[in-house]
């Protein structure tokens, strides 16, 4: 059972940069053996993934994103501290939501970044761009 927490959200400009934490609690001696993602509302849909990082464990490739946030968004760990982050540059006001961090066992073959793939997820966080 895993716990997550998130944090950093806030209100950015637009074009600004936000960093966000996720700290995992609870049985987190397995976390090398977890993909972690990050979520956010899309029209059409009830969570987007735009980012995710592979458990340490995976031999594949760490990370993984969208089209959309490619170049812009970068997922990365602290396996010391439990904590993965979301860095999010360049943003627009489109990216206004709540921002969700998610758990799952390891894939082994990259992170996905479906949302029903995931079965722990952290309360969010707000993050508002507007000028």
């Amino acid at each position: 059972q895993l716990h997550l927490v998130e944090s950093g959200g806030g209100l950015v400009q637009p074009g600004g940069s936000l960093r966000l934490s996720c700290v995992a609690s609870g049985n987190t001696l397995d976390l090398d053996y977890y993909d972690f993602g990050w979520f956010r509302p899309a029209p059409g849909q009830e969570r987007d993934g735009i980012g995710c990082i592979s458990g340490i464990a995976s031999t594949h490739a760490r990370t993984n994103y969208p089209p959309s946030v490619k170049g812009r968004f970068t997922v990365d760990r602290d396996s010391s501290q439990n904590t993965v982050f979301l860095q999010m540059e360049s943003l627009d006001p489109e990216g206004t939501g709540v921002y969700y961090c998610a758990a799952a066992p390891l894939s082994y073959r990259g992170c996905p970044l479906s949302a029903g793939t995931y079965d722990y997820w952290g309360q969010g966080t707000q993050v508002t761009v507007s000028s």
